[in-house]
């Protein structure tokens, strides 16, 4: 069963009795097509102008919806072949960012990203998808990696923030954020990004400083959560929708801000829909994005990188 968010009762109404009305009309008692037909559409409907109209904080609880893709599932939907490789080998390993070598469509790259894990179990283990410095070192070893072999880059985006516990800021979180992405921008590589669920702080930074950065079209990418700024303006976590409208965190905000390079567009009713969709259209986004990216020099990569960001704000 589908996880209803709370915008999505009328829908999550409509669409119980359809399935009540098909139960009904499978065992042969009554003949229910053509109401099951009616309110289907009708239930379609709400959904698409639901979802071509939502607000700011309607699409960050999109963003979070726990039955969006997660890495795991990108791994399975986008890649040929995946090598998974572990370790920062300096202290540990961190299960909030997964990477390796991988082939889409036929071409090598480094894959990295964020794992939020889908149960209870998966999601303590991988911590929510925040990483510690760890998490960050063993993403610079791996972005060094691709640049010796020449591979490209596609970094996954999934992440409330960083982890602010104790034990990140003693192993020094700000530097090992500071210095991946330093080491993006130093790449003589291509490096593709996605934002494909929350894009949280330097924690998204991190590994999204790319020649293209794409973002799903229900994703957020801003620098601290809604909540989070809600709380510092007006001492309140309750006006997280004031805050997501007047932080400018959807994708078309974005692009318009010269932030985010392209908008993946997802199913009807967000990517939790349709799983095997979205992967599809970011796989033809990113398989795009990698064709015209391997075209440029390693200069040109370098120019092209520094002068998007500074070019931001």
């Amino acid at each position: 069963m589908l996880t209803y968010l709370d915008f999505e009762k009328p829908i999550a109404e409509l669409e119980a009795r359809v399935r009540d009305l098909r139960e009904t009309a499978d065992s042969g008692e009554l003949d229910l097509q053509s109401e099951v037909d009616k309110l289907e559409a009708k239930a379609s409907k709400l959904l698409t102008d639901t979802y071509a109209k939502l607000s700011p904080w309607q699409k960050a609880q999109v963003a979070r919806h726990p039955e969006r893709p997660h890495f795991k599932d990108y791994i399975a939907g986008l890649t040929e072949e995946f090598i998974p490789l572990a370790g920062d080998r300096a202290f540990a390993e961190d299960p909030a960012i997964i990477g390796g070598f991988a082939t889409i469509d036929g071409r090598k790259v480094m894959l990295i990203g964020h794992e939020k894990g889908e149960d209870t179990a998966s999601r303590l283990r991988h911590n929510f998808g925040m990483a510690k410095p760890e998490g960050y070192r063993k993403a610079i070893r791996l972005m060094r990696l691709a640049d010796r072999f020449g591979l490209p880059v596609v970094t996954l985006v999934d992440t409330p923030g960083a982890f602010p516990g104790v034990e990140a800021e003693e192993r020094g979180q700000a530097e090992a954020i500071a210095r991946s992405t330093e080491e993006c921008l130093e790449l003589k590589v291509p490096i593709v990004a996605a934002i494909v669920g929350e894009g949280g702080s330097g924690g998204a930074v991190a590994i999204a400083t790319a020649n293209r950065v794409l973002m799903f079209e229900h994703a957020i990418y801003s620098v601290i959560s809604p909540e989070g700024c809600a709380s510092i303006l007006w001492r309140t976590a309750d006006r997280a929708a004031d805050a997501a409208e007047a932080m400018r965190i959807t994708a078309n905000d974005l692009q318009a801000l010269g932030v985010v390079d392209r908008i993946v567009p997802e199913p009807v009713g967000g990517a939790q829909r349709d799983r095997g969709e979205a992967i599809a259209n970011l796989k033809a986004a990113l398989v795009e994005e990698l064709k015209g990216c391997s075209a440029m020099k390693p200069k040109q990569l370098l120019e092209q990188r520094r002068a998007k960001f500074l070019a931001i704000g």
